[in-house]
């Protein structure tokens, strides 16, 4: 009778042993296939990147938000009704166009953004966007952003806003063309 509460003693612990390895092994497929799914991004490069405009308005307003994979500038341009244009690209130094007056931006490497928008209203003699050339985006703060490290306004020229964006490292970027905005992501990591 010994024997056989012994034997199914041992039983029962190698039964255990056993469930407990296969609840560890599924806990860590489950953990695993959770960071896969969070996984953020790769491939978006860091190469220039344009758009063609098909018809803009005025920018209205420009602003920042902070993503678990990165760090995102939109560019509101309402009223638009059609694909805005632009085009972005990392610089060694920021220059205002038409001017070539050196703008400082602080950060790793500089992205040049470029919103096919006025920020100006030609007919009504006023701004439709507040910037001012060489100075911090108004409004926007990038303190405590990953990736993020400040903005300068360029100005507008021929229908165009520029905008200096100073970022941690040459990351990989991407632009979204929409109707009424551009929005432009920048990774935080490789």
């Amino acid at each position: 009778m010994m024997r056989r509460i012994g034997a199914t003693a041992a039983v029962l612990v190698l039964a255990g042993a056993t469930l407990g390895a296969a609840a560890t092994t599924a806990g860590a497929a489950t953990a695993e296939a959770s960071r896969a799914a969070t996984a953020c991004p790769t491939g978006w490069g860091s190469g220039a990147k344009g758009g063609a405009a098909q018809g803009a308005d005025h920018l209205e307003d420009i602003r920042t938000g902070k993503h678990e994979c990165y760090d995102r500038i939109v560019f509101d341009v309402p009223g638009g009704g059609n694909a805005i244009g632009y085009h972005v690209a990392y610089v060694d130094r920021f220059y205002a166009d038409p001017s070539g007056e050196y703008i400082p931006v602080t950060g790793g490497a500089i992205l040049d953004i470029r919103i096919g928008a006025w920020s100006y209203d030609l007919e009504a003699g006023e701004p439709t966007y507040p910037g001012e050339v060489g100075e911090t985006l108004p409004g926007v703060s990038v303190s405590g952003y990953s990736t993020f490290r400040d903005t300068k306004f360029g100005g507008t020229f021929e229908g165009q806003t520029q905008v200096g964006l100073g970022v941690r490292a040459r990351l990989p970027f991407r632009v979204i063309q929409l109707a009424d905005r551009v929005v432009v992501d920048v990774a935080h990591t490789w």
